[in-house]
This record gives structure tokens, C-alpha cells and sequence, in this order.
């Protein structure tokens, strides 16, 4: 599928997946879209974005003029209401959903309201497309490895919003709901990378939780290729799962450490934290199959399952305890991401 001449919605465009989404979308590398709509609640940062890619730094009224006529259109909305929702998708030809509440010890404070961002925002899609009858084509949801086994209302949420959109592809038979699983993104908002960053810079202790962690870790543009690849290839139902290898979380605080004077503390697991993160679970294991360098977790319904297909690939449930990568790995990983201190400034961005 190309993105060619489609319409296209990114709920919770403005955050870090979302950006780098829109900019791969606007590159044409999928085909050009005749529409990319940011949908999100935060007027701040649509601003930021606009003027971004405006190339302007000024933050005057006319930056805002004309804006439903751009090629990239920003809307102010909530995927909790349901209304605006259904307002936004009218004429969406691709929606990609990754409108979230990741932080895992905030959702466990505040679980109620990660149920009403990463439950009901999904679902206040399926209904206006089947409420409205809305030709919407496909339907993405932005999962993690935290929704396999979760243990955590963050991962318990983004498991049931991975089931909300299968079960839709029943429901709604005209519209393909798929998702992606991933890990951690690396120098995302909220990630562990920045917080290192943070702590070397005002000389430490850098924190962490366990000496055993293990996360899987990929760029944000492998993100957006995972993301990309399943609007290619996935069909109705399936979960799409990059192939990645892992690292130990204390190799990248060596790594980001390098020969300066930082102290590192161990502090306990954090609430609904994870030692190993998993990505295909064991009983996924038996519908799972592989796609180039992706596997694709078949839809647990199986009215949505193709027979005769490939046999499944995996012998054992795929987790970031396997496969590590060894302390040099890392450090190369990040010179090529340029995630090393010396490549961050002050504010956290990217030095070019």
C-alpha cells in the first residue's frame, strides 16, 4: 500500500513517534500524501511543529492563517472525544494512532486516565468509522512490548487497544485495523537515554532500577519502518514486530558514562517496571510468522486467520533476555543513532 495521494490522520502527532512519522510522510519516500493531518491536544506543541516547518522562528498570527488548506494541517482534539474524533476522520483515508499515555509510573498512579486515552481513544475510532460509515482504508495502533504479558496498566491498556482494533476488523470488514509492537525508542520523550543525559550532565549519580534490565532498543526511524512496513504487507488483524536485538540498560550507562567521574545508583524496580521486556509472548509463538525483517503475530480470532499458511517461526517466546548485545555493540549503536553525550546540547536536541 502506498501513501500516495491518501489522506492521512496521526492522533498524538505531535509526540515523538508522531513527529518523525509526519516527516517521513512528508519525504514522499512512501508516496506523497494529498493530506496529513496532526491531531492532538496540545497547542504548544502543534505550534512549535508549525513553525518548524514553516522554517520560521516567529511566533506571530499569520503562522496559523490557511491552515486547512496546507498539506499539513494541524487539529486541537482528544482521541477521548469521541466527536472530535469522528469530526477529524470524515475524509481520512489512514488513520495511525499514536495518540498514548506511555509513562508506566504515571499510569499507575493515574490508571483511569490511561484507560481513557489508550482504551476508549481507540475506540472512539472504531465507532465513529462504524457509526458514520467512514471509508477509512487502514487503521494503525501504535503498541508496545509492554502490552505482551503486561504487568502494568500501561502495557494492560495498549493490550487491550490491540484487541479493540482486531476485533474491529469484524465488525467493520471494509476497514484493515492492524498494529506494530516495539521497545523502547531511543531519545524518545521520556525514555531512559535523556534521563542519563540529564544525570551526567549535572555530574549524577546516574539511576537504575536493577543491574539485570534488559530493554529491546531501536531508532525512532526504525520505528517509522515498522510502522511503514505493516501498512505494506500486514493483513487484517495482524501485529507487526520488528526484529531487534537487545541491551543491558547498565552497557548504556557505561556507554553514555564513558570516562567521567559518574557515580551510578541502583534504586529498586520502579512501580509496574519490568526486568526483561517481552515482545512475542509463548502462546503467540504458534501464529507467528516472519516477514523479511519482521514478524507478523497473526490475529487471535480465527475467522481473520488465513489457512495453509506458513508454520510458526518461533520455538520459545521472544524477550529481550536473549540476544544481547555486548558492551562494544552498544557503544557503536549509539555513535550511529549520535546519542553520545557529546552529540546532545544542553536542551536535548541533536547537535547537526
Amino acid at each position: 500500500m502506498t501513501m500516495k495521494d491518501k489522506r492521512v490522520v496521526v492522533t498524538g502527532g505531535t509526540g515523538s513517534l508522531g513527529k518523525a512519522l509526519v516527516h517521513r510522510l512528508l519525504s514522499g519516500g512512501a508516496g506523497l500524501p494529498k493530506k496529513v493531518m496532526v491531531f492532538s491536544r496540545d497547542e504548544a506543541k502543534q505550534h512549535d511543529m508549525r513553525l518548524h516547518y514553516r522554517h520560521t522562528v516567529a511566533a506571530t498570527d499569520e503562522v496559523v492563517y490557511n491552515n486547512f488548506n496546507q498539506l499539513l494541517e494541524f487539529v486541537i482534539g482528544d482521541v477521548r472525544d469521541y466527536h472530535r474524533v469522528a469530526g477529524v476522520l470524515r475524509d481520512a483515508d489512514v488513520v495511525f494512532n499514536a495518540a498514548a499515555l506511555k509513562q508506566v509510573p504515571a499510569c499507575e498512579y493515574f490508571p483511569f486516565e490511561a484507560a481513557q486515552t489508550n482504551i476508549q481513544g481507540p475506540q472512539n475510532i472504531v465507532r465513529a468509522i462504524q457509526e458514520q460509515r467512514l471509508p477509512v482504508e487502514t487503521v494503525v495502533g501504535i503498541s508496545t512490548d509492554k502490552a505482551c504479558k503486561p504487568v502494568n496498566v500501561m502495557g494492560m491498556s495498549k493490550a487491550i487497544q490491540e484487541r479493540i482494533f482486531t476485533s474491529a476488523n469484524i465488525a467493520i470488514p471494509g476497514t484493515r485495523f492492524i498494529c506494530v509492537r516495539y521497545g523502547n525508542v531511543l531519545a524518545s520523550r521520556g525514555s531512559v537515554i535523556p534521563l542519563f543525559h540529564h544525570q551526567i550532565r549535572n555530574g549524577g549519580p546516574i539511576t537504575i532500577t536493577t543491574t539485570d534490565m534488559t530493554r529491546f532498543l531501536l531508532s525512532l526511524e526504525q520505528a517509522v519502518d515498522t510502522v511503514l512496513a505493516a501498512v505494506a504487507h500486514a493483513e487484517r488483524g495482524e501485529t507487526y514486530v520488528p526484529r531487534l536485538s537487545a541491551a543491558k540498560v547498565t552497557d548504556l550507562a557505561r556507554a553514555l558514562i564513558a570516562d567521567r567521574p559518574i557515580k551510578v545508583e541502583v534504586t529498586g524496580i520502579r512501580p509496574g517496571e519490568k526486568v526483561h521486556e517481552i515482545m512475542v509472548s509463548e502462546e503467540e509463538i504458534y501464529r507467528t510468522v516472519e516477514r523479511g525483517a519482521y514478524y507478523a503475530i497473526q490475529s487471535i480470532l480465527p475467522e481473520l486467520r488465513k489457512a495453509g499458511g506458513a508454520g510458526p517461526v518461533l520455538t520459545r517466546e521472544y524477550t529481550s533476555a536473549d540476544d544481547v548485545m555486548p558492551y562494544d555493540e552498544v557503544v557503536a549503536m549509539l555513535a550511529t543513532n549520535r546519542l553520545r553525550i557529546q552529540d546532545i546540547t544542553e536542551e536535548g536536541e541533536l547537535l547537526r
